[in-house]
């Protein structure tokens, strides 16, 4: 990739601003915490796995200038708060900053600051470890040659390391040979048209754009080996929260026989909630579908709903593909049980 989508050196916070890919390559420095909330909650820096990551640089940014520890402890919370408030749905999120909250309660009087900056660094190589053994597991479900459906955008971009869904795709492409993925344009935000594309040139892997509406279609013409997406948020029965159109790919891949996989790290699954419907779904601004890219595309004063992501039942998912494991629903077709697998490698 030409630049990282995220770095953090000699305490400055730096990201790859997304919302102006693919037309131009642009980095911005975040220079205190409002920046990294407008950040994250604009899209500037997105992907479940690489919000969690920019938050807790995030904190760092927010405490840099503190003097001590107790006035460091003392700024926390409304740090905490205004970073946990900028997306609901990404459970990554709230994983990160709980991590961060544990460091700065054990920091030491002396070097608190280093002791929080190496949290952050801590888990950014968490995130790294986590891509690169997920995709190793991935790729025991894929074939040399294999087409592929992809929706949204799972790769580097999204995790700021190897990626999960689309990571594994690209790696396949590499070791395997001979995939071609089928990128849908994931409205209103055209994520998959702006960024998945950009990545799969980038790493030389053939593909095609198609709208969002035709997958059902290509489906039907037959040869497509499987369809791969990432999560934000997946329940303990294994529920996944993702990208809005995710569900729809689902129920079409299921009609047409084809499998089904959602790839996302352990810490994407949240084991707080039973199942999805107790996930949050994040509601955005009607003019991103009204107006998308700042062009009119309906009269003035049409409703709009605009959820930025939706569920898929856990008996729409072949498999959930983590780092440590292809997690199987209990019975074909049925929930999981990610609470039980998440204590140990699944069988």
């Amino acid at each position: 990739m030409p630049l990282a989508p995220l770095t953090y050196e000699s305490h400055r916070l730096v990201i790859l601003d997304q919302t102006r890919l693919p037309q131009e390559a642009a980095q911005i420095e975040l220079h205190d915490l409002g920046a990294v909330v407008e950040a994250i909650r604009c899209l500037r820096v997105r992907g479940a796995p690489l919000i969690g990551t920019a938050a807790a640089f995030g904190v760092c940014v927010a405490l840099r200038g503190c003097g001590s520890l107790a006035e460091a402890r003392a700024r926390a919370p409304s740090a905490f708060a205004a970073l946990r408030g900028s997306r609901p749905t990404a459970v990554n999120l709230f994983w990160a900053l709980e991590r961060m909250e544990r460091a700065l309660a054990a920091a030491p009087e002396s070097g608190w600051f280093a002791t929080v900056e190496g949290a952050a660094l801590a888990l950014q190589r968490e995130v790294e470890a986590q891509d690169a053994a997920l995709i190793e597991q991935g790729l025991a479900l894929l074939a040399p040659g294999a087409r592929v459906i992809t929706h949204c955008n799972t790769g580097p971009l999204a995790t700021g390391a190897l990626g999960t869904a689309l990571g594994v795709l690209i790696a396949g492409h590499r070791r395997l040979g001979g995939l071609h993925v089928y990128a849908d344009e994931t409205r209103p935000r055209w994520q998959g048209a702006l960024l998945t594309t950009w990545e799969l040139a980038n790493h030389g892997v053939p593909h095609t754009l198609i709208a969002d509406g035709a997958a059902a279609a290509l489906m039907r013409r037959g040869g497509i080996h499987s369809v791969w997406v990432g999560a934000d948020r997946i329940a303990a029965n294994g529920d996944s929260a993702n990208k809005i159109g995710t569900y729809g790919l689902a129920l079409a891949a299921r009609a047409h026989g084809i499998p089904f996989y959602v790839a996302a790290p352990t810490s994407t699954v949240d084991l707080s909630l039973p199942d999805g419907a107790g996930i949050p779904i994040e509601e955005r601004d009607p003019g991103e579908v009204a107006a998308p890219r700042g062009v009119p595309m309906a009269p003035p004063g049409t409703a709009v709903w605009n959820p930025a992501f939706d569920v898929t039942p856990a008996p729409l998912i072949s498999a959930i593909v983590t780092e440590i494991g292809v997690h199987r629903p209990v019975q074909p077709g049925g929930p999981y049980d990610l609470r039980r697998d998440l204590q140990g490698p699944p069988s």
